[in-house]
């Protein structure tokens, strides 16, 4: 049985569902009332009729609800992030990467962080016009703005809904810098409008690679975009001019972090010019959904990894001290930041990258060309 702490009691942690990175819908920190799993009903729906062995848990349908956002841009003053704004077109995300440090989010919709990030997500349907206001506003500095922070800009409901091809729109025609960050190679569809404002320094990429394993990458991050495909991804966007940046987020103890200097090399030779990297973060549900994940899919290394973890953040799961949270303290986080800074200069991605311009900015742009979906005004 399932004896992690804040873990729905009664769920066996081996019952995992195909494509789906979270064991459970693990109850959030904002609840007033305890929920506890029905046990019997639960080996039910797992047995199916009859009592049939190994059933596969059935599929959860994706759902998405439309929302009408009162603001697009969220600022922050982070010392340790190298951008003070953001844009996130959804809430929650399909990729269903169980390290993900935004699934806490979901705690603010009543929603759990678990299961319930993957596939009960929120679209901004009115992200354009509220960008285009938002750019407009008096006294209005333009900085580089992130998209994709705490969701992933290019998930799969992206291919219909095109929220944020139509935000790059506006962006493109205020002559606006951004970043885009993702782990899916739908990005590519967007390379027309990314490669004009690449020459003249407005847009950068960076894309994520936590794994060449494509094993490893099914279970961890189960419904983006494979290894290799991402390593392509980061192929096309360089070759079309896009300054390609690879982050090797999260370093896993004993699951990913062998693969450290391998993810480096591949980054290099696909053409990106830099690279990153961040240690794992667990705030708030996350430790216990991880720690979930472990059970399910490393039962024997499970407690090593967690004693790494630990180590790296002064003896608990997570530390949120600023610095200290992206890549962790003491020899083992030491020996993580030596080995990826020795590998990142023997593959020149430790090159300085020139910052993105901010002097071409048109706070008004014309929009006629803008996807006709969006109501403007």
């Amino acid at each position: 049985m399932n004896t992690e702490p804040g873990a729905p009691r009664g769920v066996p942690i081996t019952l995992v569902r195909k494509g789906r990175g979270a064991v459970s819908n693990i109850a959030h920190r904002f609840e007033s009332v305890e929920r506890e799993i029905d046990a019997e009903a639960h080996e039910a729906e797992r047995c199916g009729p009859a009592g049939a062995d190994d059933v596969p848990l059935p599929a959860l349908v994706i759902s998405t609800t439309h929302e009408t956002a009162r603001s697009l841009i969220t600022y922050n003053d982070s010392p340790d992030i190298g951008f003070d704004r953001s844009i996130n077109p959804y809430r929650g995300c399909e990729h269903g990467c169980i390290y993900c440090f935004a699934r806490p989010s979901h705690s603010y919709l009543n929603l759990s962080p678990g299961l319930d990030f993957e596939t009960k997500l929120i679209a901004k349907v009115n992200a354009v016009p509220l960008l285009l206001r938002e750019l407009a506003a008096p006294g209005y500095k333009p900085r580089v703005i992130a998209v994709g922070v705490i969701t992933d800009a290019y998930q799969p409901i992206e291919r219909e809904l095109k929220i944020t091809r139509g935000v790059i729109e506006v962006l493109v025609h205020a002559r606006h810098p951004f970043s885009l960050i993702t782990k899916s190679s739908l990005i590519e569809r967007d390379i027309d409008l990314l490669t004009p404002l690449a020459g003249d320094g407005i847009v950068g990429a960076t894309i994520s690679i936590t794994t060449l394993d494509h094993s490893l990458s099914r279970i961890l991050e189960p419904r983006a975009a494979s290894p290799q495909r991402r390593l392509r991804t980061v192929s096309a966007l360089a070759a079309a001019g896009v300054p390609v940046t690879v982050n090797v987020a999260p370093v896993i103890p004993f699951i990913n972090e062998p693969e450290i200097e391998r993810i480096l090399e591949a980054a290099a030779q696909a053409g990106a010019s830099q690279a990153h990297y961040t240690v794992l973060r667990l705030p708030w549900e996350v430790a216990p959904l991880f720690q979930q994940w472990l059970n399910a899919h490393f039962p024997d290394r499970a407690e090593r990894v967690m004693n790494r973890v630990r180590d790296m953040r002064k003896g608990k799961n997570y530390d949120s001290e600023f610095g200290a949270r992206m890549t962790g303290e003491g020899i083992w986080a030491e020996l993580i930041r030596q080995r990826f800074a020795k590998a990142a200069a023997k593959f020149q991605l430790d090159r300085e990258v020139s910052a993105l311009r901010t002097d071409l900015f048109v706070a008004r742009p014309r929009v006629e060309k803008i996807s006709p979906q969006f109501d403007l005004f």
